[in-house]
């Protein structure tokens, strides 16, 4: 579980096949953020496990679930990605509530400045569009993120200087693809909700 608060940014220092899936070796030059061998990391977004640790570099495997769904397995080297340890149970929920179990695959189709901010435009799939909602929450590469407003298949969102400054946004350009994760807590509501459906009494307004 994570909270959506970038940590940190690394940098893709090798990316490789393996089997069905890949192997991506992720460099980190922040020396205060460590992960033990076998913890989980939000990778833009992603959950995935430390298969091995040396002198700074972490290896993971990407299973084909994972190369198929999100947007790691098309990094190439010299690539940076948005790094988040996992919740500790002492740590501050600043964000939200984020699984790293990416949903999708969003493009980015418009950035307006808004001031010192930028106004971000994301096409996501129509599938997931259910679980957006105006003020609701979102996780883009795994950075949460407040959505302003929805359109026909877009949602929007405002990248403040502090976002811009801390996590990849700063490096999007239109066209580029994001991995999204939706709120966890719409998923579940609407599961119920079509599992139970509530039944209005013949004859209520």
């Amino acid at each position: 579980m994570f909270t959506g608060i970038v940590r940190a940014i690394g940098e893709v220092v090798q990316i490789g096949q393996a089997g069905e899936g890949a192997r991506l070796v992720i460099g980190v030059r922040n020396q205060a953020l460590r992960f033990a061998r076998g913890s989980s990391v939000s990778i833009n977004g992603s959950c995935l496990t430390v298969a091995r640790r040396q002198s700074g570099r972490y290896a993971f495997d990407l299973s084909e679930e994972t190369v198929l769904r999100t947007t790691l397995g098309g990094l190439t080297v010299g690539e940076r990605v948005n790094l988040e340890p996992a919740l500790k149970m002492r740590d501050e929920l600043g964000g939200h509530f984020v699984s790293g179990h990416v949903d999708g695959v969003g493009t980015i189709v418009r950035m307006e400045p808004r001031g010192e901010c930028i106004e971000l435009e994301i096409e996501l799939p129509e599938s997931l569009m259910r679980w957006i909602a105006v003020k609701g929450s979102v996780a883009i590469d795994g950075v949460s993120l407040t959505v302003n407003t929805v359109g026909h298949g877009t949602l929007a969102v405002m990248l403040i200087p502090y976002t811009l400054a801390h996590t990849l946004a700063r490096f999007y350009t239109v066209g580029q693809r994001v991995n999204l994760e939706t709120d966890l807590l719409a998923r579940y509501l609407d599961r119920l909700q079509m599992s139970h459906p509530v039944s209005v009494p013949e004859g209520t307004p």
